[in-house]
């Protein structure tokens, strides 16, 4: 027992002696200080962290025993098994030149035969300096493939050479290449070529044996000119050269006969060469950040053009006869010196002109009547001082932006804008509006002008149609802006319409006012109160307004028509159809034995644009001769926005073949009938502002419509018709009473990616709606659900979604 505890105790002292050792050592070593390596534990075993007491092979240990104890050193750490060296690696940095095998060993065998299965090969982000030289034989048969024989290819059929796919897709970009080899020309089935993102400060020649290239992408580089003789590719229609040092375009690239989007932002660029109008098949040009002072004549002969990009620019102005670019879309003009802007007499199909940050003092009059169709008007940071009444003639204008101007008034024909969402004028010396009204927004003040505008008319006894006449201009929507109606220019299409209706008064009335239906088909002509032949064969039976105000208020109106009716009857002029217009109600019926006469500017009017819009009229119903004549004419844009409908006029169905867009918003309209189904190429249906609360069940046939607007009704529900749209991207049914989310409807819309619901009674958000990654902007604020909490919404779709996924029980 004497010796068990004398063995214990030493053993304990031991273990004390050991940490406490060890301690010193340490310490010495975070403190840096010198050591005696003659120390003994040194000496004896070379460094306190190499110590072990190293038992023998007999089971006898080498370790200290209970009598040696005090022979241990006191920084001799406690003995344990030597351990094994590890191996002294050579320093390798991050980023150091890398190898041939390096870049070689990227293009694994398995992206080989991927590669050789698809005909398409991705090494973007692969930190590749140099192609593998094996990448330019991937088209030739490998040393496998050779030697196999046809019973064994047919093992492997997938790997069999008459399975293989010639390279078409080759993706180089975010690498660090500085160089291409001349053996790209092996690649002759490429039509894809990507290497953007790299350092690349010159292409090899070679590359102008691509005879198949349609795409080439060489943007963020160091590139300052192509090779000569990339400009005969015959069959190159993406060209991408955005990001690099190029100077100018060599006047070549006008032999690029089929390209079609070219891309030359942030440059040097100062000129465009002058045969650039040989593009004629381009439909996108873009030339941002660059420094162009003045754009070439013929750019106008690029009859394609649908987008150009002239953003940060030096430019001065534009070409007077830009009208010529007939398919133009949208113009982007932001940050340049222009001073005025062109009428683009001829660009109807323009929808969007950005022209902010330049010193515009004033905005065209006949440029507001030459861009029915444009949707925004951007002129923030200009000098312009004061907006012209003609604005009124942008009939399809959504968001008009003058905001840091010098405008002190706002002209009163904004307020009949039937589609302006989005008004900004901060900025602006406007003292005619109180700055709390400005301050509300759009809504707020576009009803003060409205009330202004109302009192103003009756202040000039003009009444309340302030369609027809708005501040001093009249609105003559069908006549394309133009208030002269008598006489035609000797180069106005289709005179003969002109001829073929022959009016036998020629007083100073004839013809003189249409009814103010921007393109739709109610052609009029107001009774010839001055012509004494008409006023003797009708004994003076004319619409007087005292007798007009007086059977509307007694309700004896159509009857008054109808007599006033059988009084024309007589009248020797079967070429004529004549209809009174009076203050806000307006009569077209087709007598019996009269034929309708068409103004010619009318029918032009409808047969350019290709629209029939009627807004702010207060109609309540359509006739069918309208849709008729529309159909006609090749319509296929009904817009009848801010009127008194109660239902979709029945005469729509005349233009089912042909209608793509149905505007019927801030109506009253209750139900949807049912032929709204026989619609085969509608794309864009807005129902918003009504009074819905359902859709007809055969309403999901409608397989091309791409956006439906159902916002501002009141749905309870979404219609079970919706939910088999299957082309349908666009869903707005913001400011409802939909009390619920049918997760399970919406997955079967794959292409949906806009949902809007703000603003309804929805109390749950259901968590597997994170997983409809096909929709990318919903829309949730404004419902009274608890989760997600308003911080989550306000950060976005991602973080809603993510929010979601996160919730989905497993």
């Amino acid at each position: 027992m004497m010796n068990s505890g004398a063995q214990l105790d030493s053993t304990e002292l031991f273990n004390l002696g050991s940490y406490s050792g060890s301690q010193e050592c340490h310490q010495a070593s975070a403190f840096g200080g010198d050591f005696n390596f003659s120390h003994s534990c040194f000496t004896h075993y070379g460094c306190p962290h190499a110590m072990s007491a190293q038992p023998s092979r007999n089971g006898q240990g080498a370790g200290p025993s209970p009598s040696s104890a005090s022979k241990i050193p006191r920084c001799a750490p406690r003995p344990r098994q030597m351990q094994t060296p590890k191996p002294n690696y050579s320093f390798r940095p991050v980023f150091h030149e890398r190898t041939n095998d390096e870049d070689d060993s990227v293009l694994t065998q398995q992206l080989w035969k991927l590669a050789r299965k698809t005909g398409v090969l991705n090494l973007a982000n692969k930190g590749l300096a140099r192609v593998p030289n094996r990448l330019y034989d991937i088209n030739e048969a490998d040393a496998d493939s050779k030697a196999a024989n046809l019973e064994q290819l047919s093992i492997k059929e997938e790997d069999a050479w008459w399975n293989q796919v010639p390279l078409n897709n080759l993706d180089l970009s975010s690498n660090t290449l500085t160089h291409l080899s001349p053996k790209i020309e092996n690649l002759q089935s490429l039509t894809v070529l990507t290497v953007g993102d790299n350092a690349l400060v010159e292409l090899p020649s070679e590359i102008s044996k691509l005879e198949k290239l349609m795409r080439l992408n060489v943007s963020h580089n160091k590139l300052s000119e192509l090779p000569r003789g990339l400009y005969s590719l015959p069959e190159l229609r993406h060209l991408n050269i955005s990001y690099n040092e190029f100077t100018e375009l060599d006047p070549d690239i006008s032999d690029l006969h089929m390209l079609e989007f070219l891309d030359g932002g942030h440059n040097n660029i100062r000129s465009l060469p002058g045969g650039i109008g040989f593009l004629v098949r381009l439909t996108a040009l873009l030339l941002p950040y660059n420094h162009i002072k003045e754009l070439p004549p013929d750019l106008v002969n690029m009859r394609s053009l649908q987008k150009i990009d002239l953003m940060q620019n030096d430019l001065v102005g534009l070409p007077e006869d830009m009208g010529l670019l007939r398919k133009l879309e949208c113009l982007y003009l932001q940050h340049n010196d222009i001073l005025e802007l062109p009428d683009f007499e001829g660009t109807e199909t323009l929808h969007e002109l950005h022209a902010s940050n330049n010193y515009i003092k004033t905005v065209p009059k006949s440029m507001c009547s030459n861009l029915p169709h444009l949707k925004i008007l951007d002129l923030r940071d200009n000098k312009i001082t004061q907006l012209p009444d003609e604005m009124c003639l942008l009939r399809n204008l959504t968001r008009l932006d003058v905001s840091n101007n010098s405008i002190s008034v706002l002209p009163v024909t904004l307020s009949s804008l039937a589609h302006l969402i989005s008004l900004q004028v901060e900025g602006n010396p406007i003292k005619t509006i109180r700055r709390d009204i400005l301050q509300c927004g759009t809504s707020r003040i576009l009803k003060t002008l409205h009330e202004r505008a109302m009192a103003k008319s009756k202040e000039e006894g003009e009444g309340s149609d302030l369609a027809s006449t708005s501040g001093g201009i009249s609105v003559t929507r069908l006549s394309g802006g133009q208030s002269n109606l008598g006489e035609m220019p000797a180069n106005f299409p289709d005179r003969s319409y002109q001829q073929q209706y022959q009016y036998p008064c020629q007083g100073p009335y004839p013809c003189q006012q249409q009814m103010q239906h921007n393109g739709n088909t109610f052609c009029v002509y107001n009774p010839q109160m001055h012509c004494q032949e008409y006023d003797s064969r009708t004994q003076g039976h004319i619409y007087e307004s005292q007798n007009f105000e007086q059977q509307h208020q007694s309700g004896n109106l159509p009857n008054l028509y109808m007599q006033q009716q059988d009084q024309r009857q007589s009248f020797p002029y079967p070429n004529s159809y004549m209809v009174q217009q009076q203050q806000e109600e307006y009569f077209c019926r087709q007598s019996r034995t009269l034929q309708m006469a068409v103004h010619p500017r009318w029918v032009y009017k409808l047969r350019h644009t290709r629209t029939l819009a009627v807004n702010l009229e207060q109609i309540t119903e359509v006739p069918d001769q309208v849709f008729q004549l529309a159909k006609e004419e090749g319509v296929h844009v009904v817009d009848f926005a801010r009127n008194q409908l109660s239902t979709l006029p029945s005469g729509l169905q005349h233009m089912r073949e042909q209608l793509t867009e149905l505007v019927l918003s801030h109506n009253l309209v209750g139900y949807v009938p049912q032929f709204i189904s026989q619609f085969t190429r509608i794309s864009y249906l807005n129902l918003s502002n009504n009074l819905l609360n359902d859709l007809p069940k055969d309403f999901g046939v409608l397989n091309t419509l791409r956006e439906l607007n159902i916002a501002n009704n009141r749905f309870e529900f979404i219609p079970n018709g919706v939910y088999e749209l299957q082309g349908l991207e666009i869903l707005i049914a913001s400011e409802n009473h939909i009390k619920m989310l049918n997760v399970s409807g919406l997955k079967c819309m794959p292409r949906l990616s806009t949902l809007d619901l703000r603003n309804n009674d929805i109390d749950n958000v259901p968590p597997i709606l994170g997983n409809l990654t096909n929709i990318t902007h919903l829309e949730l604020v404004g419902n009274p659900f608890r989760q997600p909490r308003h911080q989550v919404l306000m950060k976005g779709t991602d973080a809603i979604m993510s929010y979601l996924r996160d919730r989905i029980p497993t």
